[in-house]
């Protein structure tokens, strides 16, 4: 991907981060002034069947009640976690990681500013929880997007798929250098075009001149020619 793709693709990933944020922070805060509004004075209300309870409770912990005792602590991570979205925000390519990071910006916004807002006081605030399943905690809109959003983060981690757009798969065989067998070199040939290094071949052609003698013919060489008788 050149430099000018490059500049076009951030803004609209960070576009769909910031709708799929807002999105998500709209539906937590409009669900909970609704039920705040319409359930604070009401017995719990089933529906489904007994599927789903809608019940208000304030929550002064984190996600499905956890640590009740500790809400500064978990408003300061809040924080945390809300900064350390904005940095990831600067390296995102990925349409699949805006729409992750967009839900964990969106859910953790949400509970902020019950954090922020709500009773107590700042920094000290209940979250209200409205939505309970049976055998599970009562929650809000703002923990689903949190839990989607880390359940997406993991399966895309899994997969190898980094915020920047590359993918990295961690089975992938590593690059080694190449390893040449190595090249067999030629025979050392002499003058003759014959190998210096086949005995063999030496022999031979030593034998064949030998047999030849040296008027290149074969058979020993008379030396006298005999006498013919006139």
């Amino acid at each position: 991907m050149n430099s000018g793709e490059d500049a076009g693709v951030r803004p609209r990933r960070i576009g769909v981060l910031v709708a799929v944020a807002a999105a998500a922070l709209a539906l937590d805060v409009i669900s909970k002034v609704l039920v705040v509004a319409l359930l604070s004075d009401r017995p719990p209300i089933g529906l489904l069947g007994g599927l789903l309870t809608l019940r208000v409770l304030r929550n002064s912990g984190a996600a499905f009640n956890i640590g009740n005792s500790m809400t500064l602590v978990f408003t300061v991570i809040a924080i945390g976690v809300v900064v350390a979205i904005l940095r990831f925000a600067r390296r995102l390519r990925s349409l699949p990681w805006a729409v992750t990071l967009g839900l964990l910006l969106g859910g953790a916004l949400g509970n902020l500013a019950d954090r922020m807002l709500r009773s107590p006081g700042p920094l000290r605030g209940h979250v209200v929880d409205w939505i309970e399943l049976p055998h599970w905690p009562v929650f809000n809109l703002a923990d689903s997007a949190i839990v989607c959003g880390g359940a997406l983060a993991v399966l895309l981690a899994s997969r190898g798929l980094q915020v920047d757009g590359t993918v990295h798969r961690d089975d992938d065989p590593q690059e080694k250098p190449s390893e040449k067998a190595p090249e067999s070199r030629p025979a050392a040939q002499d003058q003759d075009g014959r190998d210096k290094d086949s005995p063999e071949k030496d022999g031979s052609a030593q034998n064949a001149a030998d047999r030849r003698g040296p008027a290149g013919h074969d058979g020993p060489e008379n030396d006298s020619v005999p006498d013919v008788k006139r």
